[in-house]
């Protein structure tokens, strides 16, 4: 099993702005940042750096100036091919020459993306974009049943959006189940770049636990899938919709078989004097501080002693231990139990 980090990363580098409470506030918002958005696309003699209102700013045919923000001005530096720590200081009128003087030429155009007076990015043709709220959209159609995490101590949500990047922490906690004689719900994690800062893609995984850090631990069938955003990244939405519909298939047969193992539990008795049933307990390794508590509760529930009461009164019995290590190595064996079950 593996912890991972992603979503603890994320918590930590998101400014409050880039935070969003839920889905669907996080899916509308990038709905109206795709409407919102143009993409120009520019032969490299018609994109003039000019001097805007006293900031560096892009003038396209046609078109007023544009201004910068941090992420498209680095880029425009680098198709220049000059350091942005070194035009940033320069004074604008020679900052406007340096960058005029070493754009480059020839016939491939630029695809300048604008969202109101603002530049968000600059490519060149061999970029291929895919919206965040079309990758959002995949959720909506394969896993609307998935919601954020609780909180971190942060603030942060696991739901994020930005000038670079989007990325959302999923998570089902309606759909414990046993995998291997331990509890694991499923979850996932997806992100996207509209702008070039990171790449395509989704993590899927069945989780243990998620901490104030969100740090998903002891997960596992962990499954990863990332792509740049070349040519055939269009290729990604059928992808990452296969691993999201793949993981709700596999949440729903076995929430089937759960919920048939604990129909069998409440059906299957494990003796019918306490004698036979401790006896069955310490079989399954069960102490025997914990048989004697338990069977006596199960007594005075009534004389059926079966599976699922004994599962029942056990996790109650481990839930009062203090040390979370304890409870673990305990909850291990209770959850061993329903194995009699099947």
């Amino acid at each position: 099993m593996a912890n991972l980090n992603k979503a603890y990363k994320q918590l930590f580098a998101r400014p409050v702005d880039e935070r969003f409470s839920t889905f669907d506030d996080l899916y509308s918002n990038c709905l109206r940042v795709k409407d919102e958005s143009t993409v120009h696309w520019k032969h490299p003699s018609d994109v003039f750096p000019v001097n805007r209102q006293g900031n560096l700013g892009l003038k396209l045919p046609a078109d007023q100036a544009f201004a910068f923000n941090d992420w498209s001005f680095g880029q425009f530096c680098a198709v220049a091919e000059v350091k942005k720590e070194t035009v940033n200081r320069l004074r604008i009128d020679t900052a406007t020459q340096v960058l005029t003087e070493t754009m480059p030429g020839g016939s491939r155009p630029f695809q300048v993306m604008t969202r109101g007076d603002a530049i968000r990015s600059i490519h060149g043709v061999s970029y291929t974009r895919l919206f965040d709220a079309d990758i959002l959209e995949l959720v909506v159609d394969e896993a609307m049943d998935f919601n954020p995490p609780p909180v971190g101590l942060n603030g942060g949500t696991g739901l994020y959006a930005g000038e670079q990047d989007m990325f959302a922490f999923l998570i089902d906690e309606d759909s414990w189940v046993e995998i291997g004689g331990e509890q694991f719900a499923p979850g996932f994690f997806i992100w996207n770049s509209e702008v070039g800062r990171r790449t395509v893609g989704i993590e899927t995984f069945w989780y243990q636990r998620v901490c104030a850090n969100h740090i998903v631990w002891d997960a596992t069938e962990v499954a990863s899938y990332s792509r740049k955003h070349t040519a055939n990244v269009g290729e990604a939405i059928d992808d990452i919709r296969m691993l999201l519909r793949r993981l709700v298939q596999i949440r729903d047969q076995r929430k089937d078989a759960f919920a048939k193992a604990m129909g069998n539990a409440m059906d299957t008795r494990l003796g019918s004097t306490a004698e036979e049933v401790s006896k069955t307990l310490a079989a399954q390794g069960i102490g025997m501080s914990y048989i004697k508590a338990a069977v006596e509760m199960m007594a005075n529930q009534s004389s059926q002693f079966t599976l699922f009461q004994a599962v029942d009164a056990l996790t109650r019995l481990t839930g009062r231990l203090e040390n979370a290590g304890d409870r673990a190595e305990q909850d291990v064996k209770i959850g061993r139990l329903l194995s009699l079950a099947f």
